[in-house]
């Protein structure tokens, strides 16, 4: 498999452009179907469905454009694009799994992700184990009929940070394939399939989208593995990105790599102004010198981003909700990777009947630094305090 560059990728790979007309801009293809001159013509695209135009269900000139991108950024050999990230991690397990399988998966997954092997998966009888993502338990939980080992490093709330690698190295010789949730870091701080993983899943709602205007998903695999998924989840159950979306998601890609950057020197500099607050209990931010798994996080990843969270000195939801109420820069949204800075705390949760009432502390807040100056989100936090006489 060639290599490339990141930025030959992001701003040249899959660029036919006498294609359509020399046009800096990819044009968005809206057809939902693709017409052809004779039967035999129409036979060849259909038996190679999976790489031809067709109907856009399967395969769509933006869409393959968006995915060769992708795939090479990971260093994989084949990306399939969803309608959501979700719709990615579903396609993902169960295309490995049937009934009698088991999984094992990290603690605090996406709350999708825990529901989806916890009650949807349980109807149809595939078991699931949690782990902490440490050798000795992963190691622990390995039953004759576990097929699945899968990661979220870090996780998306409070950061966790399992060792690939090292988990790819004991458990892919029994068979297992391990699954990597990468969304957090990207494969431009990342690349789970280098250390060994076989499928890497994104929310690319995230931070390859970068401007809160388009939902998606990405599985990045084997060449192998993606006519598999292609011919049974991916075309069986319809989560198809739309032409609209990936287009956006194409123009959001070209910036990628200075958005993060810029994302992550605010994560840095914020993670160190609450690191040393008299009314912050705890930081979770992989970089952060006091992060229990900082040695293992910087040997694996290449930066953090602009994602973290951290406790307040306090279990008051009304003083809760008045520092994040206080708030002028940090938006109060879910998500994370866009141009805006963003605060969703675990107060938010606790009368939603999707999450459990007991996975957090009431103090934990979760921001995300977008790009905006360090010194402006500083001081909107400091104000916020002030405010909310912690």
């Amino acid at each position: 498999m060639q290599s490339y560059s990141e930025d030959y990728i992001i701003n040249h790979l899959g660029e036919n452009r006498a294609e359509y007309l020399n046009s800096g801009s990819p044009p968005i293809f809206t057809s939902s179907i693709f017409t052809f001159g004779t039967i035999d013509e129409m036979r060849d695209a259909l038996h190679n469905e999976s790489s031809t135009p067709f109907y856009t269900r399967g395969t769509n000139p933006g869409l393959t454009m968006l995915s060769e991108k992708l795939a090479a950024l990971e260093g994989g050999e084949s990306c399939l694009l969803f309608a959501t990230g979700s719709a990615a991690i579903a396609a993902a397990i169960c295309s490995q799994v049937k009934y009698g399988d088991h999984v094992i998966c990290i603690e605090k997954p996406y709350s999708w992700t825990a529901k989806l092997l916890q009650n949807w998966l349980g109807k149809f009888g595939v078991k699931v184990s949690f782990t902490d993502g440490s050798l000795e338990s992963v190691s622990n939980l390995i039953e004759n009929e576990t097929k699945v080992l899968y990661l979220e490093t870090p996780n998306s709330f409070t950061f966790e940070v399992q060792d690939i690698k090292a988990l790819c190295e004991l458990v892919k010789p029994k068979g297992i394939k391990v699954i990597v949730d990468n969304s957090y870091a990207t494969p431009i701080y990342q690349k789970p399939l280098e250390l060994g993983a076989d499928i890497v899943v994104h929310s690319a709602t995230k931070y390859f989208s970068g401007h809160s205007d388009a939902l998606g998903g990405a599985l990045i695999c084997s060449r192998a593995d993606r006519e598999e998924i292609f011919k049974a989840e991916y075309m069986t159950l319809g989560g198809t990105m739309s032409p609209m979306n990936a287009w956006l998601i194409l123009r959001g890609l070209r910036t990628l790599p200075i958005r993060l950057q810029k994302s992550h020197e605010n994560g840095m500099a914020v993670a160190n102004y609450l690191g040393s607050h008299p009314k912050v209990k705890k930081v979770n931010y992989p970089f952060h010198p006091s992060f229990p798994q900082f040695s293992l996080a910087t040997s694996q990843m290449k930066g953090a981003g602009g994602l973290l969270s951290f406790e307040l000195d306090t279990e008051d939801l009304a003083i809760v909700d008045k520092f994040c109420n206080s708030l002028k820069y940090f938006l109060l949204a879910c998500s994370w990777g866009s141009y805006e800075s963003l605060c969703f705390p675990s107060a938010a949760l606790i009368t939603s009947s999707n999450y459990q009432k007991n996975s957090f502390k009431p103090g934990l807040v979760r921001i995300y630094c977008g790009l905006e100056s360090s010194d402006q989100l500083i001081l909107d936090l400091e104000n916020a305090f002030f405010s909310s006489g912690i």
